[in-house]
């Protein structure tokens, strides 16, 4: 989804809760992995790879100038024949440490196998974010929750797309003084004209 279409998105969920609460989201998202520094791992269920909020969050990472945004993508069937960036497997929730954060993506039941991993890197001291369906055990054991109920009219993927624009636009520094609006508009307009960054 392009930045037209989450502009467009966005008007139509004008007055709803939902743009402020993944906004909010994001911001934590933002502020968890600038404070901490030590690193964003992404983890859908074994039935869902959050593959196109990786590459959103890579994409929100190169054009906001925030490298922290940039996910491990952490997999349940990593092969080590796969590429670097998508060979990594669950073994690394096991080392997750304070300072990372740990991003859930679950539109079902994560499973008892991910959420004992997630537990562990919560005690661990890792930062537990997660992006859910209503799952009450990954709700208690995140830090920050954002739940999209099955029978709402949106769905887990347009959130996504939500949350990450935000992640990333919100991370723009504010330019002070008489020509803020221009300044504004000007890196706007650069960004929106620069070539995007390669795509997994």
């Amino acid at each position: 989804m392009d930045a037209v279409r989450v502009a467009l998105l966005r008007e139509v969920l004008a007055g709803t809760e939902w743009l402020g609460a993944t906004r909010r989201f994001a911001g934590t998202l933002r502020g968890s992995v600038v404070s901490h520094g030590g690193g964003l791992l992404l983890v859908g269920t074994e039935e869902y790879e959050p593959w196109h909020l990786a590459a959103h969050l890579v994409d929100e990472a190169a054009w906001s100038g925030m490298p922290e945004l940039s996910p491990t993508l952490v997999r349940h069937a990593a092969r080590p024949s796969d590429p670097a960036h998508l060979a990594v497997g669950l073994g690394r929730l096991s080392a997750a440490r304070r300072g990372e954060t740990l991003l859930v993506v679950s539109p079902a039941a994560p499973g008892d196998g991910l959420l004992e991993r997630v537990h562990d890197a919560r005690r661990a001291g890792a930062t537990v974010l997660a992006l859910e369906s209503g799952d009450r055990e990954l709700v208690a054991m995140a830090h920050e929750a954002l739940t999209v109920p099955v029978d709402t009219d949106l769905d887990l993927d347009t959130v996504q797309h939500l949350v990450s624009a935000a992640a990333g636009e919100n991370a723009l520094p504010v330019p002070r003084g008489r020509r803020r609006f221009r300044d504004r508009l000007s890196r706007l307009a650069d960004q929106l004209t620069s070539p995007p960054p390669t795509r997994w």
